[in-house]
């Protein structure tokens, strides 16, 4: 059987979370970022905002991952710790 998803640890850095979640490993990087946010947010009953933009992070490297990535094409296999970070608009000059 061939196994579909692996297991991280998310870490949310916004809400001083950590999370042991499953993900699937045959979808697009901005999909999963999609669901863990709306998930994040259901959990928590926090005020994440679900339409903010975000990235995931990889721990040990501090590599950012590309939205367009498939997780298996990543070096994201289980136990591999995340961070979940919001990505702030910088309005310099306005």
């Amino acid at each position: 059987m061939k196994n579909n998803k692996v297991l991280v640890r998310l870490i949310v850095p916004e809400l001083d979370y950590a999370f042991d979640v499953f993900i699937p490993i045959n979808e697009i990087m901005w999909k999963v970022k999609k669901l863990l946010a709306k998930s994040i947010s259901d959990l928590t009953g926090s005020f994440l905002d679900i339409n903010a933009e975000y990235t995931l992070v990889n721990k040990v490297t501090s590599q950012p991952y590309d939205n367009n990535q498939i997780i298996a094409n990543t070096d994201i296999r289980n136990a591999t710790e995340l961070i979940f970070l919001a990505v702030r608009k910088n309005n310099v000059g306005l």
